[in-house]
């Protein structure tokens, strides 16, 4: 966890407009459940995935969907704008999603946002209505649990 955190401090003083989504932004709302990566919403345009590369160089960052495991920093070539962006660093996984299912584009998932202090900043994150409706669009076996104690922080502080 604590090499996730690094990551997400990264991520912050970077000043990059993203939303913190999934597991982690689960456990920011109160979830015991544990997570071995962090995903965010961000619009990955060229110039947010040429800030990402300045931001991660030293991380060694490669795409975890390449058999090859290719370096982002390389690929793919400079001006190209994502949908979705799936890291391993040094430092663990991180995955960059354009939308989020369930939910929306990345102002969509903004628009409710709720923002929580961390490491010296205002950091958005996925309301926790759209974080169960996410989890029941995905419906991965994984996601029910989750869901079930999403529905129980709900109950216990209706105003979340």
């Amino acid at each position: 966890m604590t090499q996730l955190n690094h990551l997400l401090q990264r991520l912050c003083e970077a000043d990059l407009d993203f939303v913190i989504v999934g597991g982690f932004a689960a456990m920011l709302h109160g979830s015991a459940l544990l997570t071995r990566d962090l995903d965010v919403c961000l619009v990955l345009s060229a110039d947010n995935v040429g800030r990402l590369r300045e931001i991660f160089c030293e991380l060694h960052p490669t795409h975890r969907h390449t058999p090859q495991r290719l370096s982002f920093l390389e690929n793919p070539p400079g001006e190209t704008t994502l949908d979705n962006l799936y890291l391993q660093t040094d430092l663990g996984p991180v995955d960059f999603l354009g939308s989020i299912t369930g939910v929306g584009t990345h102002a969509q998932v903004r628009a409710n946002a709720i923002e929580v202090e961390l490491f010296g900043h205002r950091v958005p994150v996925i309301a926790l209505a759209d974080l169960i409706a996410s989890k029941r669009a995905l419906g991965r076996e994984k996601d029910h649990l989750a869901i079930k104690e999403l529905l129980a922080i709900v109950e216990q502080n209706p105003t979340r």
